[in-house]
């Protein structure tokens, strides 16, 4: 995986995305940002955006900043922004790896199905680290690999796609959290 391959991918996935994987993860999207529990006030970044999918459960008392490395996944999340008339949520081109915001800007950082697509990790996470407040919360949605026989094989099945499909189908939580150095309040 690598930056050029993610954003050829989402170019292609820009348009469609929405009806791939809309409703597929629909839920998780909407569980991590009730769990978030947004105050009035808060500044959140959500990294990896994409087409915007998270933006309707955020609440609009909270200010949103939304960051992707894909400028065609970022033009259907601002069509969104406009069609919601939501003026609490900003978005910018920008890698996960390299956030060019202060260091602890924002109360929550999430980052939903983003750690097994970008190239390094670690390396999100240190950023995401960075940039959140001390006393803040860090919310990671993601697929992670499986350890039933026909899905572990699935997954295995598809590891020389990844660039084709833009993430890595064989992503190991607990790799995951020991490198990133995570304290994990729940799963």
């Amino acid at each position: 995986m690598d930056a050029a391959s993610i954003r050829v991918t989402y170019k292609r996935y820009a348009r469609n995305y929405n009806l791939i994987f809309g409703k597929i993860f629909e839920q998780g999207r909407k569980r991590v940002i009730e769990r978030m529990n947004c105050k009035p006030g808060d500044m959140t970044l959500d990294v990896g955006i994409g087409t915007g999918l998270a933006l309707n459960f955020y609440p609009k008392h909270t200010k949103v900043v939304g960051v992707d490395i894909s400028p065609d996944m970022l033009g259907v999340a601002k069509e969104k922004i406009q069609h919601l008339n939501s003026r609490h949520i900003a978005l910018s081109l920008m890698d996960a790896q390299q956030l060019s915001f202060p260091d602890d800007i924002f109360d929550k950082v999430s980052a939903m199905y983003v750690a097994s697509v970008v190239p390094n990790p670690k390396s999100m996470i240190e950023e995401m680290k960075r940039v959140c407040k001390p006393n803040g919360d860090i919310f990671i949605l993601n697929h992670f690999s499986n350890s039933h026989l026909l899905p572990r094989l699935i997954e295995t099945f598809l590891i020389p796609f990844e660039n084709v499909i833009g993430f890595r189908p064989r992503f190991s939580m607990e790799r995951f959290i020991t490198e990133g150095k995570l304290h994990v309040s729940s799963v």
